[in-house]
């Protein structure tokens, strides 16, 4: 048997191009046809089988009816996983903005259309907000998910909604989607989204983007409404946007990039 040759940086090629075809396939919306699986990759057509019928035998890809791949049912359990491991290594600086602030800080990420918590540092107020690990809500009614979906094009942000549609969390939820997008412009120009009770009456929540993760991902501090003032959220804002920008500049350290 040949030996395989190496990629980049001492890689294993066939390797390498394994996970770039997964990410092509990611990319695409999670379903391609191995024409555009070439077109996209650059690689010639008996490589791109070879390397898909692999992955389709691994569980990674599966073939549909229509003979188009998709996304495999085995790599969600290692999203899941990852995304609790991406919660954990990010718990210090969620607890320096904890010290820094006095409130509740969350990480979360958006996951097939649902804003999921990762990972959480309470406030040692004795009252304080509480949200679990594992947790999963729509985008349109939390700050994370609203942070998130403003750094979305909006053609994704219309497909999502149509998808999950916008129930009420409360009465202060956007169920307008119009209403939505406006809010998500202006998110987009502050850099940092509200939760203005919107997710849970009496709570308010400072929301902004991690820049440079793998996927969608938000960090935000949460509190009583009475505590978690106006005039605090524009002392607190800035804080939460140090921290995701730390979380990004470690993921581009690490090599991590979208």
């Amino acid at each position: 048997m040949a030996a395989e040759k190496n990629g980049r940086d001492g890689g294993v090629q066939s390797l390498q191009r394994a996970f770039e075809l997964l990410e092509h396939l990611a990319d695409t919306g999670g379903e391609a046809s191995l024409s555009e699986l070439a077109t996209l990759s650059g690689l010639p057509m008996p490589t791109i089988h070879r390397l898909i019928r692999t992955l389709v035998d691994l569980g990674y890809v599966r073939q549909n009816t229509n003979r188009r791949y998709a996304l495999g049912a085995r790599l969600i359990r290692l999203g899941e996983n990852a995304s609790m491991q991406f919660g954990s290594w990010a718990r210090p600086l969620l607890a320096e903005l904890v010290d820094e602030v006095g409130e509740t800080a969350n990480l979360a990420v958006l996951e097939r259309d649902e804003v999921v918590y990762v990972a959480q540092v309470p406030s040692k107020h004795s009252m304080r907000m509480f949200t679990e690990v594992g947790r999963r809500l729509l985008p349109h009614g939390t700050g994370v998910g609203k942070a998130m979906l403003a750094r979305l094009p909006s053609d994704d942000v219309t497909a999502l909604l149509a998808r999950t549609g916008m129930p009420s969390y409360t009465e202060h939820t956007f169920t307008d989607q119009d209403a939505l997008l406006r809010e998500l412009a202006k998110i987009a120009q502050q850099g940092y989204a509200l939760d203005e009770a919107e997710q849970e009456l009496g709570v308010r929540c400072v929301a902004v983007a991690v820049p440079g993760a793998p996927v969608p991902a938000a960090v935000s501090v949460s509190g009583p409404s009475g505590r978690l003032t106006r005039e605090a959220v524009e002392r607190i804002a800035p804080v939460v946007q140090r921290i995701a920008n730390s979380l990004g500049s470690t993921l581009s350290r690490d090599g991590v990039t979208v």
